[in-house]
């Protein structure tokens, strides 16, 4: 899934690709890092607003022996 990105109604010439959309509700953001950053959660964030969807799923897989994750919700106001 490729979405167009917008900004104020106009389109822009780039695109996105989520991880993993799930259920056209949720996106999951996948992750290999030692810790998840505020860039991380910058980019999902980012990711929440282009698309109006208020919840996504930060997942790391790089923080052995652990998976490490967050529940981040935008609210829109």
């Amino acid at each position: 899934m490729a979405d167009d990105l917008r900004y104020r109604d106009r389109p822009l010439k780039h695109t996105y690709t989520p991880d993993l959309p799930c259920f056209e509700q949720i996106i999951v953001e996948l992750k290999a890092a030692k810790a998840l950053t505020d860039e991380h959660r910058a980019q999902l964030m980012n990711y929440l607003k282009v698309t109006g969807l208020p919840l996504g799923l930060l997942v790391n897989f790089g923080s052995y022996p652990r998976l490490e994750w967050e529940r981040i919700i935008l609210t829109h106001s």
